[in-house]
């Protein structure tokens, strides 16, 4: 009986987390660059059960042997939480200072993985971080930053600093004034994105802050940097609710398992317990 709450029990918060994780994706569905999440529900590992009889035999020998009875599941949870890196559409604003990453050949690696470019951040905390967000600005020292401030970065892991946004980005990442090229844009190439974390605010990091490898030096690897774009979320607003009114009417029928054995709990204790 007590299994049977546990069962129920952690339907629902299944489906609470995965109702907080699409919330979440709604959001965020206007952000540009953001990445969907998606979540991976497990069961947790199967139990067996078995019985214990006593035998006893004409000659008054008692024999104890174990059957089986036969294995019960001990409920669900959410495993973790995936971004989906698909790329999102392109959006024109026309501003010198926002740039957008468009994917034209991603390799697939051995796992049947997608891989995928990032924009190199500075992480003031140490290492980097990486974004597919391009809304940019300069600060007032002419550094080209995100939102949060953070300096956008070069192949060489230094701050790009131009004197005026009146500057040009070629499709293959060169930052040009005057003509001159003045800095080149660092974009990294994740082979297999799900190794990334997310560090909130758009962000990732890859191995505790390391530096992923250069998009320019690898030849399978083929993009174009689009200035006066912004990549538009990826997030899928008729799926996402599609798939919260499942998890609502989910977490509705777990709910209902769980008061049918709270009444058959109180029955047995209030009336058959009197008996």
């Amino acid at each position: 009986m007590f299994r049977g709450f546990y069962h129920a029990a952690s339907g629902m918060l299944t489906q609470q987390r995965r109702v907080e994780m699409l919330t979440n994706n709604l959001a965020n569905i206007h952000t540009p660059g953001y990445k969907a999440d998606q979540s991976s529900v497990r069961a947790f590992p199967e139990m067996l059960l078995q019985r214990l009889e006593t035998e006893k035999s004409p000659t008054g020998n008692v024999t104890t042997k174990m059957s089986r009875i036969g294995s019960i599941n001990t409920g669900v949870y959410v495993q973790d939480l995936t971004p989906k890196f698909k790329q999102g559409d392109l959006n024109k604003t026309e501003l010198s200072t926002d740039l957008a990453l468009n994917n034209i050949t991603m390799p697939t690696n051995a796992d049947g993985m997608v891989g995928s470019i990032f924009f190199t951040v500075e992480n003031p905390d140490g290492g980097l971080q990486y974004t597919r967000n391009g809304n940019f600005t300069l600060d007032g020292f002419g550094f080209l930053t995100n939102a949060n401030g953070q300096y956008i970065l070069d192949t060489a892991g230094n701050p790009i600093q131009l004197t005026s946004d009146q500057f040009t980005v070629t499709t293959d990442g060169w930052i040009q004034q005057n003509g001159q090229n003045v800095a080149r844009l660092g974009i990294g190439y994740a082979e297999n994105p799900t190794e990334l974390t997310k560090t909130g605010e758009g962000l990732f990091a890859w191995n505790d802050g390391q530096a992923l490898p250069s998009a320019y030096e690898n030849d399978q690897v083929s993009f174009s940097i689009q200035q006066g774009y912004l990549e538009r979320s990826n997030v899928d607003a008729t799926e996402s609710m599609t798939e919260m009114l499942a998890a609502y009417r989910t977490f509705e029928a777990n709910q209902k398992v769980l008061q049918a054995y709270d009444r058959s709990m109180d029955k047995a204790v209030n009336e058959i317990g009197k008996i």
